[in-house]
């Protein structure tokens, strides 16, 4: 089943789907990791917005930009001058002062198993979670998506070799919890907005 139909929650037909008898020793089947994903992001209290192309990517985050009133407000990107994707193509005024209502960045992976978005200095740069602005937008591809937060590192260590970056942290706490337990002790919460584009 495609990702569309799993996020709209759309069904197979299901005379053509074939009762399956499992015992109870048999392994639990797991959702693919797109939908696991998906279901933990969700569950965190993030805002998953799915894009098939570029341009339904732009189009989305102007709208999240009007939505919030945000069109006219400086936005902090601490890798704007770094960034060839869609950033440099928007008419918005970035800025490197962390001192702002909102914050656009991508990131190094999303994290299925926890509906964790992987991310480290070269997003966020050297400073503290809770220093940054509370709104994010995040945009990130199909391709970045992992099982495990340990996979995640180890592609890290791959990928920078000697030059690893300093302040690798998950963001995975997007709405104000109740009932907090010690697992979410120091995080720090987010209103967060996934932009998923489609490259698979």
């Amino acid at each position: 089943m495609s990702i569309l139909k799993r996020l709209f929650g759309l069904k197979e037909n299901k005379s053509t789907e074939k009762k399956v008898d499992t015992g109870k020793f048999m392994p639990v089947k797991k959702p693919p990791i797109d939908e696991l994903f998906m279901i933990n992001f969700k569950s965190n209290g993030g805002k998953f917005i799915y894009c098939e192309d570029k341009d339904e990517l732009l189009g989305n985050f102007d709208s999240i930009l009007k939505e919030n009133d945000w069109k006219n407000q400086t936005i902090y990107s601490h890798d704007i001058d770094r960034d060839s994707t869609f950033l440099k193509d928007l008419n918005l005024n970035f800025t490197s002062n962390t001192a702002q209502d909102v914050m656009v960045s991508n990131c190094e992976y999303l994290i299925a198993q926890n509906g964790s978005l992987l991310v480290c200095s070269n997003q966020i740069g050297e400073g503290k979670l809770i220093d940054l602005p509370h709104n994010f937008i995040v945009y990130a591809t199909t391709s970045q998506l992992l099982e495990s937060l340990g996979e995640g590192l180890q592609l890290i260590k791959r990928k920078y070799h000697s030059r690893i970056p300093a302040s690798i942290t998950t963001l995975k706490t997007f709405e104000e919890k109740t009932d907090s337990d010690f697992l979410s002790y120091g995080s720090t919460q987010k209103n967060l907005y996934l932009l998923l584009l489609e490259d698979l």
